[in-house]
């Protein structure tokens, strides 16, 4: 029998010793508006291996980059980016199937102003193309560019090995994408009926030409996994300004609007977060629930355990 992706929890709580952590974060970073959650402490001042920004989509996502240690790190002077959204449903953002315009175009600005020399964003739409990716086109026509586009054709993607995978061992991925120097995922976040949840590893699948052959002919979870570990992001970014919670991941479904924005360089780890973070389905879950983190965590493609993991919050 197949394993279920999710299951219902009680309320999460928390021991004496992660109450006394929080408890001595929160009065030490209180006056910065900076907040360490429990068991995630950040005694080294090291970059953190999550970032959490809450406020306006702009806002909040230049905040989330900034918590993480800054957009420099990841782009370059002379660097080519290729940002990733969900663009796969002609549905306005208001119902959360696609990524948020405003979150899209600000990285859009940022690669901009690090110096990029050039941004795409790109993906493999399920429906009409155009209709698709009109929100977002539009709001990152910069200066006159067209860098918004739905890539189709089979000629535009190129054969490539998955030397880890386990039950995917090759596919075709957008030419796009081999050439880019950064990949930046910025999924909005979203439940699936097969899946779970739909979010930066899931995404992956926009980024390849035959995405059904996972549905069809591979364990759907194993697949995305081993997808993962080809296609591995420089930058995770998720979008919750808004999030599908129910029926999705094309909708109309329950939009929760926690108004949040998740960074960090771990796609499993981000992932991770969203799933405990927010209510699914009107239950909290564990991130071990859905099957394709906990085995992408088990293959060390990233990691799951949150509570081990630094998480520093701020307000935009």
């Amino acid at each position: 029998m197949k394993e279920k992706n999710l299951l219902p929890l009680p309320p999460r709580t928390l021991t004496r010793r992660q109450f006394m952590a929080w408890q001595a974060g929160t009065l030490c970073l209180a006056a910065g508006g900076l907040h360490l959650f429990p068991g995630m402490g950040n005694a080294t001042g090291s970059v953190p291996d999550l970032a959490v920004a809450i406020g306006a989509p702009e806002a909040a996502t230049r905040k989330a980059i900034q918590l993480l240690g800054g957009f420099g790190q990841f782009v370059k002077r002379g660097s080519r980016v290729l940002i990733k959204p969900n663009m796969s449903f002609s549905s306005p953002s208001e119902r959360a199937s696609n990524t948020n315009p405003e979150v899209v175009r600000t990285l859009v600005a940022l690669c901009r102003e690090a110096g990029a020399a050039s941004v795409s964003v790109l993906d493999n739409p399920l429906g009409p193309a155009e209709r698709c990716i009109e929100g977002i086109k539009e709001a990152c026509r910069l200066d006159g560019g067209d860098i918004v586009h739905a890539v189709k054709s089979s000629r535009l993607f190129s054969p490539a090995a998955i030397t880890r995978g386990e039950t995917l061992k090759a596919t075709d991925v957008m030419e796009e994408v081999l050439k880019a120097d950064v990949l930046i995922a910025v999924p909005v976040a979203k439940s699936h009926g097969a899946t779970g949840v739909s979010l930066s590893m899931k995404g992956m699948m926009g980024l390849i030409y035959n995405r059904g052959t996972m549905h069809r002919d591979h364990d759907l979870d194993a697949a995305i996994v081993d997808l993962a570990s080809l296609l591995k992001p420089h930058l995770v970014v998720i979008d919750a300004s808004r999030v599908l919670s129910t029926h999705g991941p094309g909708g109309p479904g329950l939009v929760l609007e926690p108004r949040t924005i998740i960074a960090s360089r771990d796609m499993v780890a981000a992932d991770a977060l969203a799933v405990e973070r927010f209510p699914w389905y009107g239950q909290r879950m564990k991130a071990s629930q859905v099957r394709h983190i906990r085995l992408a965590h088990e293959r060390k493609l990233g990691r799951m355990d949150i509570a081990n993991l630094t998480v520093l919050e701020g307000q935009a």
